[in-house]
């Protein structure tokens, strides 16, 4: 069975409606009734949770505020300021610095970071593996494993020299394999004048993690892939090589390791490699390129789609593109991975007049369901066999949820010169500002709830709300205010973590501000707090920040 299928049939189990309250559940907990299974008793904990997080009188307040000049980033309570220099708790009621490490200076600059926590029942060989830690990229192609709660570093890895410029991080399979690759590789003007050819376009190290191996580095070459390559990645196994024209291909990557890898290497071990006699991940050394791809592997898969649109999920597997031509944008085909086949009910469009397009993309709970999102829209759809035809699979709606919004036509009224009413009738766009329209849906795993972020604008103030949605019905459970005004025109994040809000903006000329709220319980005072309507704050400044509090 596929792994998909059975994650999908545990968490149906999870869902299942139970037949004791919260105070039968804290009873048995005190009992010992989940002693024998911390799982259970994890599980049952969230449950409680999410019972107390949807009741009535449950509000979420928003406890202080910050501002930053550079990019605000937040990761399993703790948000990080000042190219990941600045360290703040976002448990507590008041902003805790966990660390303040001194301003870096521009060849120390991160470029991008991971959070890795320790695998569950595993041996490590240092006792802070244990504890979760940031691996971050420099611009000066620094790999570096920091404390999450120190910014001590506990592992330095030096990648490469000049030859290649790493920028971005990412998961193969999270927690266990990183990729860490390259920006693509560009001659100077100069040196494409003078007819000096450049065939290498980027460059992947992958890792495992925990304890932290290096498994090799291969370099994506025009010889091999094609010229007209614009970008590459891995993904559970796969590597993915995406094109100009919006042709994407995969290949296995486990199967190229193997069969190209010249010799493998390990951290801290000296080498001789190519006449260089080095220490593998010291400087000035860094990795050595090991994997030598010298012919075009097996293809796996292919397909062509608009912007190079293209993911795969569901049981059976199937595959969503959108077809590569600009008039088709919006619309959406559901194939199966299989024979291609177009899903019966396949070929998804909304038909939205909007400035901004809609998305869809495969449920994240493993359910093998899709999110489809509108301006004033979500669909939920479902894959199930058709009738009568069990080797066909077709789409149907599990739920939806429509904004709230009036109807959308306009009447504009004018005065003509001699007195008589002119009335003229036209239709707003679907994403209006002045009508409530979804910007954000995001799904909490731990409480499986699905989460949407509302907004309407009125002139220059604009509001917006958070809603859970029983993830199994989409029935509304909860709805939280934002109080601070939320401009569309602005870029937008905002995580839910339990019991933790957390809203983050960017203004222009690079404004950050970052909004913090906590799950309190129904009182006077926070009653007062979770309304619209101005309130007192107490500004703090602590460790050279000014914190805003209400």
């Amino acid at each position: 069975m596929c792994p998909q299928a059975a994650a999908g049939g545990r968490r149906a189990a999870s869902r299942a409606p139970g037949a004791h309250n919260v105070c039968r559940l804290l009873t048995r907990r005190a009992h010992g009734f989940y002693a024998r299974d911390a799982g259970v008793a994890h599980r049952k904990n969230l449950g409680l949770l999410r019972k107390i997080l949807c009741q009535e009188s449950t509000k979420f307040k928003n406890v202080w505020t910050t501002h930053s000049a550079s990019p605000i980033a937040y990761e399993r309570g703790r948000i990080y300021l000042d190219n990941y220099q600045c360290c703040i708790s976002s448990i507590a009621q008041e902003p805790r610095i966990l660390y303040q490490k001194p301003k870096c200076s521009k060849s120390e600059k991160i470029e991008d970071a991971l959070l890795l926590e320790c695998p569950l029942g595993e041996m490590l060989p240092s006792p802070s593996d244990y504890k979760s830690s940031l691996i971050v990229l420099t611009v000066q192609n620094w790999l570096l494993r920091l404390s999450a709660d120190s910014g001590e570093i506990l592992e330095k890895i030096y990648l490469a020299g000049s030859c290649c410029k790493f920028r971005y991080l990412s998961w193969d399979t999270p927690q266990e394999v990183m990729v860490v690759k390259s920006a693509q590789n560009k001659l100077p003007a100069a040196a494409r004048q003078a007819g000096i050819q450049q065939s290498v376009l980027f460059y992947l190290a992958v890792f495992q993690v925990l304890p932290l191996s290096f498994i090799g580095m291969l370099e994506i070459n025009k010889k091999i892939f094609g010229n007209s390559v614009t970008d590459v990645a891995v993904s559970n196994g796969i590597l993915i090589v995406m094109y100009s024209m919006g042709l994407v291909r995969l290949y296995n990557f486990q199967a190229i390791s193997e069969q190209f890898m010249e010799q493998p290497f390990d951290l801290g071990h000296e080498f001789n490699w190519n006449g260089q006699v080095g220490v593998v991940g010291k400087y000035p050394f860094g990795l050595p390129c090991n994997i030598k791809i010298t012919d075009t592997p097996p293809l796996l898969f292919e397909a062509s789609s608009l912007e190079n649109a293209f993911q795969i999920g569901g049981y059976p597997w199937h595959y969503i593109i959108t077809p590569n031509k600009k008039k088709h944008k919006g619309v959406f085909h559901i194939c199966s991975l299989k024979d291609n086949a177009l899903a019966k009910n396949g070929i998804q469009d909304m038909k939205c007049c909007s400035l901004e397009p809609d998305w869809i993309y495969f449920h994240p709970d493993m359910s093998g369901r899709i999110i489809h999102v509108g301006p004033n829209l979500i669909k939920v759809l479902k894959l199930k066999e058709v009738k009568n035809n069990t080797g066909q699979m077709e789409i149907a709606e599990d739920f939806t949820i429509v904004a709230n919004r009036e109807n959308s036509v306009n009447n504009a009224v004018t005065v003509t010169a001699s007195g008589r009413v002119v009335k003229k009738h036209f239709n707003l766009l679907d994403d209006d500002p002045e009508q409530e329209t979804f910007k954000i849906v995001d799904y909490e795993d731990e409480l499986d709830l699905l989460s949407t972020v509302a907004v309407t604008q009125i002139g220059a103030d604009g509001r917006a709300h958070l809603d859970f949605h029983c993830n199994e019905h989409g029935i509304l459970l909860k709805s939280i205010p934002l109080l601070e005004s939320w401009d569309v025109t602005y870029s937008h994040e905002v995580y839910f973590d339990k019991d933790l809000v957390l809203h983050i903006e960017q203004k222009p000329n690079r404004r950050f501000s970052c909004y913090v709220y906590q799950m309190v319980c129904d009182t006077a005072k926070d009653d007062e707090c979770s309304s619209h309507e101005k309130t007192e704050r107490v500004f703090c400044k602590k460790g050279g920040r000014m914190f805003e509090y209400i």
